[in-house]
């Protein structure tokens, strides 16, 4: 057997000092991260510490360090973020033996993997426990018009392997959702399959709402328009739109993005008045982009100040706090906002359990707050978040995008918070019976999830059964971002 020579032993002293100094200084920067959270962090006391863990581990570059313990055989740390400080234990109690404490004890087992169980644990709150045999991801499916009067599709979909049924409120009415909410009832006890309810707010989503243009004008690169608070038919302008929040015109400033339709058109402010803002098109698709009602519109370098609940949300919610296993809540940035929406579900509904919370991420300021957001949820109700891809591509643009999503899901995971994969997945084969080559690996990437959103189509429960064939064979080779080495047959 061979002996550690000086240098080795001078290296494996180096390392285990400074992960004893690492180990040090996440103790002490999360118990300050902790105190700045306030008293949320305390009713969670696991899930915030690690997560104030992780955070403080993460305000480190530790590319070099990471570098030299593989080069040991080490742990690397790039799978600790359910369990932080364990991780830091073992590599500790491991470096120390290495150096001559030969008679150190390592943690037990159960220290391991308390992280992970904590997060399997909420997924069940969330999502209800899987069926035997199904895959560690979940899926959920959007609900179309037709689930409101054609049971048999509900049916379908509960057999194709859908875990949750999400019914968006900004679509459809009370009447219809209580149809809905019935098949989707009937259909899980009759299969005697599990299946919760996801009921969607609508939130502030700015949208067009008048429009004043030549007949099948579209903005191009270059063209101007105007954004006016309030449109009247005697506006002078060429090509001008209101939206359903005017207050929002004079919350512009020179200079600031206005994103029209999911950007497919960007442009600028470049003239301001009271009640009024000039954009111009930097950016379009080659046809350009028809200003219509109902369009969405992103502003993505200005922190608009808008309710976080409106009008038809509140009355949504009568609805949806008697009917809904979760409610997504869209659009949301501040604890504040989640401390609205916790009291009006209790005043509605007092005597039920606490319903899920799903956390939609679409702006740049709930990706900054989401530590917050996810303890101020957790301390009083199961929670979730769901990386809401469409808007917050938008929002942070699609470079950004790329990398944030895997940020949100190594977040969650140290919250041990559970994640929905959500938009454009398997939009091809939903809509169309044929998936893209693209999507396919989306959906598979989808794996590091613990749930992962279909919208509707045509072909949605073969959608659902395509999709839990994929999760289920990536089940084979992953969990989180821990590869699994089974054997490989391709090559036997």
């Amino acid at each position: 057997m061979a002996t550690k020579t000086g240098n080795d032993l001078d290296d494996l002293r180096a390392l285990l000092i400074e992960v004893q100094a690492l180990r040090e200084d996440i103790e002490q920067k999360g118990a300050e991260l902790r105190r700045e959270w306030g008293p949320a962090s305390e009713q969670a006391t696991s899930r915030a510490t690690n997560l104030s863990h992780y955070i403080a581990l993460r305000s480190h570059d530790l590319n070099d360090l990471q570098l030299r313990l593989a080069a040991r055989g080490l742990s690397s740390l790039g799978r600790s973020e359910a369990k932080v400080a364990a991780t830091l234990d073992v590599l500790i109690v491991t470096l120390r033996r290495l150096t001559g404490e030969s008679n150190v004890p390592y943690p037990g087992p159960a220290v391991a993997r308390a992280g992970a169980s904590e997060l399997e644990a909420e997924a069940d709150r969330v999502f209800g426990k899987r069926p035997r045999g199904a895959p560690r991801v979940r899926v959920m499916a959007t609900m179309p018009p037709e689930a409101a009067t054609h049971p048999e599709l509900i049916e379908n979909l509960v057999a194709a392997g859908m875990d949750c049924a999400r019914i968006n409120c900004a679509h459809d009415d009370a009447e219809a959702w209580g149809r809905m909410v019935d098949n989707v009832r009937e259909a899980s006890a009759r299969l005697e399959r599990p299946c919760k309810i996801l009921m969607d707010l609508g939130g502030p989503k700015c949208r067009i709402q008048r429009v004043k243009a030549p007949p099948k004008a579209r903005l191009m690169r270059g063209d101007r328009a105007t954004l006016i608070d309030e449109l009247r038919d005697k506006t002078k302008d060429p090509i001008a739109f209101s939206l359903n929040f005017p207050e929002l015109v004079d919350q512009l400033t020179i200079g600031a993005e206005v994103f029209i339709d999911d950007g497919k058109a960007a442009a600028r402010v470049v003239s301001k008045t009271a009640g009024r803002a000039e954009i111009e098109v930097y950016a379009s698709r080659e046809k350009g982009v028809r200003l219509k009602p109902g369009k969405g519109v992103n502003f993505p370098s200005t922190e608009l100040e808008l309710p976080p609940l409106t009008s038809k949300d509140f009355r949504d919610l009568d609805f949806v706090a008697e009917h809904a296993d979760l409610i997504g809540f869209s659009f949301v940035q501040r604890t504040e906002d989640i401390e609205l929406l916790q009291d009006h579900l209790v005043a509605r509904a007092p005597k039920r359990e606490p319903l899920g919370i799903v956390l939609k991420i679409e702006t740049p300021l709930a990706v900054r707050n989401l530590p917050r957001l996810i303890l101020q949820s957790a301390a009083h109700n199961p929670t979730a978040v769901m990386i809401a891809r469409g808007d917050l591509a938008v929002e942070l643009g699609f470079a950004r995008l790329t990398e944030m999503q895997e940020e949100i899901l190594w977040l969650c995971e140290a919250a041990h918070t559970p994640v929905v994969w959500a938009t454009q997945v398997l939009d091809n084969y939903v809509r169309d019976g044929v998936a893209s080559r693209a999507e396919m690996t989306d959906a598979a990437s989808a794996q590091g999830a613990e749930c992962v959103m279909l919208n509707k189509g045509p072909y949605l429960a073969e959608g659902v059964a395509f999709l839990r064939d994929v999760l289920a064979r990536m089940d084979r080779h992953f969990s989180k971002k821990f590869v699994r080495f089974g054997s490989l047959k391709a090559w036997s």
